[in-house]
Parts: C-alpha cells; sequence; structure tokens
C-alpha cells in the first residue's frame, strides 16, 4: 500500500508516492499527465533496423559473456575523489602546478610545417575573392562619411 502526496521541488509541485519499507520510508515522484508521452512520439523518425544473423549473433554474444552480478562497491565517484583530493592537498598547503596553456594558433602553424604545409602556395581562394574587396573599400568609405 501507498499514500499519494504533493511535496514542492526547485518551486514546483510534485506527486509523490510514499511507501514503508522497514525503519524508513521511499518516496517516489509520479509524473502529471501532460509530461507523459507515448512512446511512438519519441522512436517514430527511427527506421527499422537490418540486422544480419551474424551481428545478432556478436550481439548475442557480447551480452553473454559481459553479464555479471551488480555490485555497488565496484563503482566509485571519481569526481567526488577527485575533489576530495584535491582539497586534502589545499589544506596541506601542497601548490599545484598551473595548468599548461596551449596557444592553437601556434600549434596550428607547427602542424602545417610538419605536414610540409603550403610554403610558397597562395590560398585557394582569398578573403578579397569571397568579399569582393572593391565593394568592401567601398562600404568602409560610406561609413567614414555617415560618421564624419
Amino acid at each position: 500500500m501507498v499514500a499519494i502526496g504533493k511535496v514542492v521541488f526547485t518551486s514546483r509541485e510534485h506527486i509523490i508516492a510514499l511507501e514503508a519499507r522497514g525503519k524508513g520510508m521511499l518516496g517516489v515522484t509520479l509524473r502529471y499527465p501532460y509530461e507523459v508521452r507515448k512512446e511512438q512520439e519519441y522512436f517514430e523518425d527511427i527506421p527499422e533496423p537490418k540486422i544480419t544473423k551474424d551481428m545478432l549473433d556478436l550481439a548475442t554474444h557480447i551480452v553473454e559473456t559481459k553479464t555479471d552480478e551488480f555490485d555497488p562497491k565496484k563503482f566509485q565517484d571519481q569526481y567526488e575523489n577527485a575533489v576530495k583530493e584535491l582539497l586534502k592537498k589545499k589544506q596541506q598547503g601542497v601548490k599545484r602546478e598551473p595548468a599548461k596553456v596551449v596557444n592553437l594558433m601556434e600549434a596550428l602553424r607547427k602542424s602545417i610545417e610538419v605536414e610540409g604545409g603550403s610554403k610558397g602556395k597562395p590560398p585557394a581562394r582569398s578573403v578579397q575573392h569571397r568579399t569582393g574587396g572593391k565593394k568592401k573599400a567601398a562600404r568602409s568609405s560610406v561609413r567614414q562619411r555617415k560618421a564624419g
């Protein structure tokens, strides 16, 4: 047997189902009808897959060999552990090495040089060609006349 109630989270009212569990209570938030959509609405654009027997056999093999009992002790929150470690080092006064900043333009230039780059070759299309260099100059002189 469960009790149905209402609770407010983040300035919004939710329906909640409360169930007695041992010495405590389990609360499960439920959805209003307008929040529930039929699965066809989510999956209608997905085409029917064409799965070969080989692919099905391979997938079955993977699932069979990787299936195991769930043990939550095998999982750790690596982000939380890293933050705790960082805080512990900071409390001990250990200085962090500053992050290495990479100049992307310089890295691109070096990459082009290593690959033999386009030294001496003009670019395939210049900026002037794309923007129409004469029009750009005409527009800037119009701006200057209006401003002055």
